[in-house]
C-alpha cells in the first residue's frame, strides 16, 4: 500500500514510490517529505525501545541516515512503511550490539571476596542486545497471541505454562479431554514457534 501526503491546496498528492525516485535522483526536498511523513513512526518505535532521551534523538537520526543511504536497495515487495521500520529495528539493535560492557580482569579480584561478589552480580545480567531481542520477541509473541490464539488457546496456554497445572488438571477445569487440551496447546504452541 502506498502512501500519499497532500501537499497543500490545489497541489497533487505525492505517493511514497514517486519520492523514493525523486530521492534517488537528488531531490534534497523528497527526502524531507519522506523524512516529515514517517518522523513519528520511527521516533515512537525508538522511543519504545531505548529508554535515554538524548540516544532517542540520536538513533532517530540514524535511522534516516541509513534509509537514505540503503534507499535504492527498497524493491516495494512491502510497504515502504515497513522497509522504513525494519530499518529502524535494524538500527536499533546495531546501536546494542555496539554497547560493551566494561571489563576488568578477573585477577583484579583476587583476595577481595566483597569486590568479587559485587562484580558478579552487575555483570551476570542479560547484556542490552540479549534484552532488547527478548522485548522483540515478547512483543511478537505478544501480538500473535491476541490476533491469532482464540481465548481457549491463550486459557490453556495460561493455565498450563504459566499456573503450572498439568494436562489433566486443566482437562478437568475446562471440561474437555486430555487429548483435545493437548491438541489446542500443540496448535497455540505452533503458531508462537513461528516467529
Amino acid at each position: 500500500m502506498a502512501v500519499a501526503a497532500d501537499c497543500g491546496p490545489g497541489t497533487t498528492t505525492i505517493l511514497d514510490e514517486e519520492l523514493i525516485g525523486q530521492v534517488i535522483r537528488g531531490e534534497r526536498g523528497a527526502f524531507d517529505l519522506l523524512y516529515e511523513r514517517y518522523f513519528p513512526r520511527v521516533c515512537g518505535y525508538v522511543r519504545r525501545r531505548i529508554g535515554n532521551p538524548a540516544d532517542v534523538d540520536e538513533a532517530v537520526q540514524e535511522v534516516f541516515v541509513n534509509v537514505f543511504t540503503s534507499l535504492e536497495s527498497f524493491r516495494a515487495e512491502a510497504p515502504f512503511a515497513a522497509w522504513v521500520l525494519g530499518v529502524a529495528r535494524r538500527t536499533v539493535a546495531g546501536r546494542f550490539k555496539k554497547q560493551r560492557i566494561a571489563t576488568v580482569p578477573f585477577e583484579d579480584f583476587s583476595g577481595d571476596e566483597i569486590a568479587h561478589d559485587r562484580w558478579m552480580r552487575c555483570h551476570s545480567g542479560p547484556t542490552p542486545l540479549e534484552e532488547y531481542e527478548c522485548s522483540e520477541r515478547v512483543a511478537q509473541m505478544e501480538a500473535i497471541a491476541s490476533h491469532q490464539l482464540t481465548a481457549e488457546q491463550r486459557e490453556l496456554l495460561e493455565l498450563h505454562h504459566l499456573k503450572d497445572h498439568s494436562i489433566r488438571e486443566i482437562a478437568l477445569l475446562v471440561a474437555r479431554s486430555e487429548d483435545a487440551v493437548k491438541s489446542n496447546l500443540y496448535r497455540a504452541r505452533k503458531l508462537l514457534q513461528a516467529i
